[in-house]
């Protein structure tokens, strides 16, 4: 019985490691997708963002609460995970608390922090769905998140809480056979949370607390391994990403806009002709209409938006009205993304569908009330730069497609015509300091 118990848990944990690592490569070829782009100088500074926004959530400290439940939820994630470590030795080798003897009175150490972490984030994972559902503040509230990712973050936390509590249930029977000298359940010493269960779960039936204790034991790791499956197609997927992302953020100043190499030769080639390459080719595009235009890092951002909202909220476009939603965008970049995934899935490359990522998913309107003040890029936790999308998006509209206001167009003229937005001559732009 116990091999073949051995063997089913093997199977489960080959399987769920399976179908993780596929939809990983998915999402690693669908990132490689755009253009290139290199990030990789300065790693010191590279290693400092990571640590302070990624683990640290350095950025989310400007509403010290909210970001204080927020690293226990997170670092509860990552460090009581560690835990999952013993499980699975445990569920391969078929022994019980296999660290126990190693480790001896550390082991209890370890479990009573896990404990902790547990409960705290069960607390934390309560507080924000009643943030979320209760109080409903703002930029929860928000029509971006209609549908699918309204329930999304509710699915996360609601499985977030009943993975801790089964932890400590688990721990609690566990305890209470222990207490009862059942064959197998050595002692590990009592727990600070579930130590508090365990004297009236003691009260059960030897067998009852087995089944309580196995049912615990089987439903947690199922449920870590169904939420590791999830991931990739949840906002959450952010825990992951949040690494990499911070890692190669662009280090130079986050307001500078990135000039178009190719613009920039086109103008220096008309003004000194001599600098010209003899086969030189115009470019093909300008901007970009479909993902595949972007850079691969507006790619990894838009799989690494945790659809927190706090880019839409300081958007000065978005709090006067206007549909120009910074979160919107790295949304609908991601499910575009997600769509030509897809194509690829089905057609081994991708086949002409049809649609773009400019008009198909995000609108001119959108695009012109952008101000690029870039105060999405400040806001958000991770690093992720809703203002550059926005940019190649927008330039491709107006190199490419000539879709401007009237007043853009007679501002664009004057810059051509007269070196700056005004309808005046260069010869005349000081006569304003000329007294009567």
């Amino acid at each position: 019985m116990q091999i073949l118990q051995q063997l089913l848990f093997a199977i489960i944990l080959s399987g769920g490691s399976w179908f993780f690592i596929k939809k990983a490569r998915e999402i690693r070829r669908n990132i490689l997708l755009g253009k290139d782009e290199d990030l990789n100088d300065q790693p010191s500074e590279r290693w400092k963002n990571m640590l302070l926004l990624a683990f640290g959530q350095k950025k989310m400290f400007k509403n010290p609460l909210v970001a204080l439940l927020h690293l226990i939820v997170y670092v509860g994630f990552v460090v009581i995970n560690i835990e999952v470590l013993e499980i699975v030795l445990d569920g391969l080798t078929g022994s019980h608390r296999l660290f126990l003897a190693p480790l001896g009175k550390c082991y209890n150490f370890l479990i009573n922090s896990f404990e902790l972490l547990a409960f705290l984030v069960l607390v934390a994972c309560i507080i924000f769905l009643t943030r979320r559902n209760l109080i409903k503040l703002r930029r929860f509230v928000s029509n971006d998140l209609n549908g699918w990712p309204r329930s999304d973050a509710n699915y996360i936390l609601f499985t977030e809480i009943v993975l801790m509590s089964l932890f400590l249930l688990m721990n609690a029977s566990d305890r209470a056979l222990q207490l009862k000298q059942a064959a197998h359940y050595h002692d590990t010493g009592n727990f600070f949370i579930s130590g508090l269960l365990a004297p009236s779960l003691q009260q059960l039936e030897t067998g009852t607390l087995i089944a309580i204790e196995r049912s615990s034991w089987w439903l947690h790791i199922l449920g870590i391994l169904a939420f590791l499956n999830y991931l990739p197609w949840s906002k959450h997927l952010h825990i992951l990403l949040a690494f990499p992302n911070a890692w190669y953020a662009r280090l130079t100043n986050t307001g500078a806009m990135t000039n178009m190499e190719s613009v920039q030769n086109e103008v220096k080639y008309m003004m000194q002709p001599e600098l010209a390459p003899s086969e030189a080719t115009p470019p093909s595009k300008f901007g970009a209409k479909d993902v595949f235009d972007l850079s691969w890092k507006s790619l990894l951002d838009a799989y690494s938006c945790t659809e927190c909202g706090r880019c839409s909220s300081a958007c000065p476009a978005n709090s006067t009205g206007k549909v120009l939603s910074p979160r919107k965008i790295m949304m609908s970049t991601r499910d575009r993304l997600e769509e030509v995934g897809r194509n690829i899935n089905k057609n081994q490359q991708f086949v002409d569908d049809g649609k773009m990522l400019l008009n198909d998913y995000i609108t001119t309107e959108e695009l012109r009330a952008c101000t690029t003040c870039n105060a999405c890029v400040e806001a958000c936790p991770v690093s992720i730069n809703p203002l550059q999308i926005i940019l190649d998006l927008r330039r491709s509209l107006i190199m490419e497609d000539s879709n401007a206001p009237g007043e853009w167009n007679a501002m664009f003229g004057n810059i051509e015509n007269n070196f700056a937005p005004w309808k005046f001559s260069p010869d005349d732009r000081d006569k304003w300091t000329e007294t009567t």
